[in-house]
């Protein structure tokens, strides 16, 4: 009787990636042909390091494997040796000189920096593979032959691709006349660093280096119109290096990006003068996290950007004027790469640039960044998406439909147009409860652990002083004096209750809410309502839009994307009508999910390949063309809102009752003639 012999089985965690594969395949072999990452920049001549892996013992009845060291080939002499110099911690082998010898539970290391990256993220706990667009590639070239004259660089080609399986070669420019001097330093020994990024373009050499180089680094960098946050990456092992952030110095030439458009549309200069700004800064970050994390500038290889439409053009040196009118024409909505050379980054000079496509004229690399992050197309709940800014963009769908749009809501949310607004910044009110009975306020400072009714406050925030307010207080406050009566569904402030308390003062021809006396006097005034009633109805008309396209009346889940939604309690932006009503458990924070998003396509080329399909589908919803955007955002403006009810919400805060209910219930005590009559008449109107 024949008994099948069949070749052992590999499985590798935490990726769960299974093949079977004959009896003496290396390890990093059997890793390379079922796509789990690798890395290994020596070419198996266990020199690097890179490849470290460990053998789990055991009976895996879940995965009908039985494990063992048995199964892995004793260490050879090149894994000795590189134990012996370099060290090698117990259980670990290199997978470049370890041999399948039976079946296998392979264990890619994720607790070091020499092994497959780990990105977590506390809300989704979600792991990043590696597949980035730099590969470094180790090789000994053979030494010129008179009897065969072929060139160095060919030569260096020929090697590459007997190795590595890298063909069809190009080499930059500026590399091939320094070559036989590299070639040279180390007697033949070289490392390549090799881009490629789609899988049909030719993989390229951007640097070369003599003998073993073991170090490559990437930068993800977010552009926003307020701060640029930049994180520098191990592309070799995916660590964060270092992170930093700094304020985007196109400020100075306007506070949003409408007024930065107005400027390039009113100064001939502008435009060149805020792309030379927006580089400086990105250039000036570099210094700073290579500083941080111990790097040279010239060992990074590759960098993702995000950014909004207008930040986007600036950044590559494109006009925006286009953008600044209907219809909102991008330049290029598609995903950009290039040398980053070209467009005035100061890394190596062979190093690469990818910036994300744009979705729409409005809504940017910066939300496609945070579609990546937060996948609403990887769901089957239906996910509302929200980046709050001066342009709030927002995304709603699942895996069966994706729509997105912008929404106007201007710069109140940030603390501009707001009388004692501020940025969020040391001495800035981040946190208000207002007593429902008294009126009083209480209130905490960014800086200071107090709040302001606790005893040793005063003392605390001397350091800081308390300056203003930003725009998680502007939220919270408008919410509170709503909760506790001082405001009305409408908004206004009630000046009848000045007779109640102090803190409610004539203000002109209206009234404003003292919220603290001092230096300076901070105050919310009825200006400042309508303020953040218009950014909000804003927001939440075109939210109600993307429901509308999507044919529902609720959501499941809700993101908050970006630092400032970070600070946003869900519950007050849910009092204040900011977003619909929906489980306030579903309601969560994501922080810089834009930076994330940059982060996951500098780390795994596919994911550019993801996002790029998935914008492709998304539905574009352009809200100033859309009719019932008008009679939705003058619906919005009530608090929360004049016709949408938020039950979910109702269960967890205690609402006002609506001036809708209460006319309704008015309306119910009619006397029995008038109410016949009203019967009398639906009925004709239904018949």
């Amino acid at each position: 009787m024949n008994v099948e012999v069949r070749d052992p089985l590999v499985l590798f965690m935490p990726s769960g990636k299974r093949g079977r594969f004959p009896i003496g395949t290396p390890i990093l072999d059997a890793a390379r042909q079922l796509g789990v990452y690798v890395e290994s920049v020596c070419g198996g001549r266990a020199t690097c390091g890179r490849c470290q892996i460990e053998v789990q013992e055991g009976n895996f009845a879940k995965h009908k494997i039985v494990s063992s060291l048995d199964h892995i080939s004793p260490k050879g002499p090149k894994e000795e040796r590189y134990e012996r110099v370099r060290g090698l911690a117990d259980g670990r082998r290199l997978s470049c000189s370890a041999t399948v010898q039976g079946d296998l539970v392979v264990d890619v290391p994720q607790d070091t920096v020499i092994n497959a990256q780990t990105i977590r993220k506390a809300a989704t706990d979600r792991v990043i593979e590696r597949n980035p667009a730099i590969q470094m590639c180790y090789v000994e070239v053979d030494e010129p032959d008179m009897h065969k004259p072929l060139g160095d660089l060919d030569r260096l080609k020929a090697v590459l691709a007997k190795d590595w399986g890298w063909k069809d070669l190009r080499v930059a420019q500026h590399i091939i006349p320094e070559v036989q001097k590299i070639l040279r330093k180390e007697n033949w020994a070289v490392t390549a660093a090799i881009h490629k990024d789609m899988e049909f373009s030719r993989p390229t050499v951007v640097a070369l280096y003599p003998g073993l180089k073991n170090e490559a680094y990437g930068v993800a960098c977010d552009i926003g119109s307020t701060t640029i946050a930049m994180h520098l990456v191990s592309l070799l092992s995916g660590r964060i290096v270092a992170s930093a952030g700094a304020p985007n110095p196109q400020i100075r030439f306007g506070e949003d990006v409408m007024s930065r458009v107005s400027y390039v549309m009113m100064n001939p200069d502008g435009q060149g003068a805020m792309t030379a700004a927006v580089h400086q800064a990105v250039n000036d970050l570099i210094g700073k996290v290579c500083a941080e994390g111990g790097v040279d500038r010239k060992d990074i290889f590759d960098s993702v950007f995000v950014c909004n439409p207008i930040m986007h053009h600036l950044f590559l040196g494109i006009d925006p004027t286009e953008l600044g009118q209907a219809p909102f024409a991008l330049a290029v909505s598609g995903a950009v790469q290039g040398w980053a050379h070209d467009i005035g980054i100061d890394i190596n000079r062979g190093a690469r640039f990818y910036l994300l496509p744009c979705i729409a004229g409005h809504v940017g690399a910066d939300a496609a960044g945070a579609t990546l992050s937060e996948g609403p197309y990887r769901q089957d709940k239906m996910m509302l998406l929200v980046d709050v800014g001066t342009n709030a963009e927002i995304v709603l769908g699942n895996k069966s439909h994706v729509v997105a749009a912008s929404s106007p809501t201007g710069p109140a949310f940030e603390g501009a147009e707001i009388s004692s607004g501020q940025r969020a910044a040391p001495g800035a009110i981040e946190r208000v409860r207002i007593d429902p009975l008294t009126y009083e306020p209480k209130y905490r400072v960014i800086g200071v652990d107090k709040w302001s009714d606790e005893e040793g406050f005063e003392e605390a925030a001397k350091a800081t002083g308390v300056t203003g307010i930003c725009g998680s207080a502007i939220i919270e406050v408008v919410a509170e004096m709503y909760l506790s009566g001082l405001i009305s569904e409408d908004g206004v402030i009630d000046g009848a209750l000045s007779a109640s308390t102090p803190r409610i003062f004539q203000n002109g021809r209206t009234f404003s809410y003292l919220l603290r006396d001092g230096q300076p006097r901070i105050t919310v005034t009825q200006n400042d309502i309508r303020a953040i009633q218009l950014a909000k109805a804003a927001l939440y008309a075109g939210t109600k839009l993307l429901m509308e396209k999507q044919g529902v009346e609720t959501v499941d889940t809700i993101r908050f994307a970006g630092a400032f939604g970070s600070f946003i309690d869900p519950k007050y932006a849910m009092v204040l009508g900011l977003i619909p009503d929906c489980e306030l458990t579903e309601v969560k924070a994501v922080g810089n999910a834009a930076g994330t998003g940059a982060l996951m396509a500098l780390l795994n080329r596919d994911h550019r390949r993801e996002i790029e399909r998935e914008v492709s589908r998304i539905e574009k919803v352009e809200t100033a063309l859309e009719p019932d955007f008008q009679q939705l955002f003058i619906n919005a403006m009530a608090l929360p809102n004049k016709v949408d009810a938020f039950p979910k919400l109702a269960e967890q805060v205690k609402l006002p009752p609506r001036k809708a209910d209460s006319e309704e219930a008015g309306a119910s005590e009619a006397t029995p003639r008038r109410r016949s009559r009203e019967e009398r008449a639906a009925r004709r109107g239904r018949s």
